[in-house]
């Protein structure tokens, strides 16, 4: 017995040979006025550019380069909340590896990634998949993805890993070990920045054992219409940090005073954003930004997003005590992980149902 999967894979859409996406990929009118050529967008210089953060001498010896490095990110932080970052300790060759793994795994025949498929009606959602239309709007987004917890290592489930390539499973476990030593790093900055102790923030999303880190493969196939759809459609993420790798094709835009600003690729970065959690801990003054993914016509754009989450339901997430003041109440109120995605959720259908 053959089964077909639930949402057809927007990879066999591509490759069919339309001419003409389908209607549920089409953004609304508002959203198509700002959506332009992604290359055009890429090379312009003029505005805002996102920070790129040299994270070379985050722990130097010399108080003075220690301290104005972590002075940068803290600044990127808080006025962009998103970041290039360079020097980052990881190795170029792991970091080719995971690419090399990852783009091999979507190299497969689709029947061979579908027994990976995962079932998001019973609440299956890591795995192999594409975006159910179970919005209020009804929209989807030109992309297949593959999704899986890769760190703390007893929380893995490894029947799910795709054991083709062979070095999938090794290249993603070093570099979750690697890159939950990277969040570590970053989190005590951001601890300082705040007046905190060091290991606060590290403390409040859930510490060594808690804090979960989900990967996510993004493939954005070829777009016969590209100024019609969105790889991603606009949003904020709900993690406390995410890390993204690229494969070096532009099209993460951000959401910064007003426009949408294109990400320049840098070579060997790893793009990291502040999410939600640390948005509602700092009471706001590290920012989650709004952002967004083009797609093209030329070029398959493939990134690698690691979200670094808080348990579900075992923290109570609002802003720190030392965040708040008369003159600075605070923003969020009390909610666990699960409440604030449910809310975000809720939110999102209310203005879909408003727009209709």
């Amino acid at each position: 017995m053959v089964t077909t999967s639930v949402a057809p894979r927007v990879e066999s859409l591509a490759s069919s040979g339309i001419q003409s996406i389908p209607k549920e990929y089409i953004r609304p009118q508002e959203e198509l006025t700002s959506i332009g050529n992604v290359f055009e967008e890429e090379k312009k210089d003029e505005g805002p550019q996102v920070p790129t953060i040299d994270l070379k001498d985050i722990e130097s010896e010399d108080e003075v380069v220690r301290e104005r490095c972590r002075e940068e990110l803290k600044k990127a932080a808080t006025e962009w909340g998103v970041m290039h970052l360079v020097n980052h300790g990881i190795s170029d060759d792991l970091l080719n590896r995971v690419k090399v793994a990852g783009e091999a795994f979507f190299n497969l025949p689709i029947e061979e990634k579908e027994k990976y498929a995962n079932d998001q009606a019973s609440g299956k959602i890591a795995g192999y998949g594409s975006k159910l239309a179970n919005n209020a709007s009804g929209q989807l987004e030109w992309e297949d993805y593959f999704f899986h917890l890769i760190f703390p290592e007893d929380k893995r489930d490894m029947s799910i890993w795709p054991k083709t390539p062979s070095d999938y499973i090794p290249a993603t476990c070093e570099y979750s070990v690697e890159l939950r030593g990277l969040a570590t790093k970053i989190l005590s900055v951001l601890s300082l920045g705040l007046g905190l102790e060091e290991g606060r923030l590290e403390k409040e999303v859930g510490g060594m054992e808690e804090l979960l880190l989900q990967k996510k493969i993004n493939y954005y196939p070829k777009c016969p219409q590209p100024e019609l759809a969105l790889g991603v459609e606009a949003h904020t993420d709900v993690s406390a940090l995410t890390f993204i790798l690229h494969n070096m094709v532009p099209g993460l835009q951000l959401f910064y005073e007003g426009k949408w600003v294109t990400a320049k690729c840098v070579p060997n970065s790893i793009i990291m954003h502040i999410g939600d959690t640390i948005e509602i801990l700092s009471n706001g003054k590290y920012k989650s930004i709004l952002h967004r993914g083009l797609v093209n016509k030329e070029k398959v754009r493939i990134s690698w997003a690691v979200f670094c989450e808080p348990p579900k339901e075992k923290i109570i997430l609002k802003p720190l005590p030392e965040t708040v003041s008369e003159t600075e109440p605070p923003l969020f109120p009390p909610r666990t992980f699960a409440q604030h995605i449910q809310h975000k959720l809720f939110r999102k259908t209310q203005e879909a149902l408003l727009t209709k």
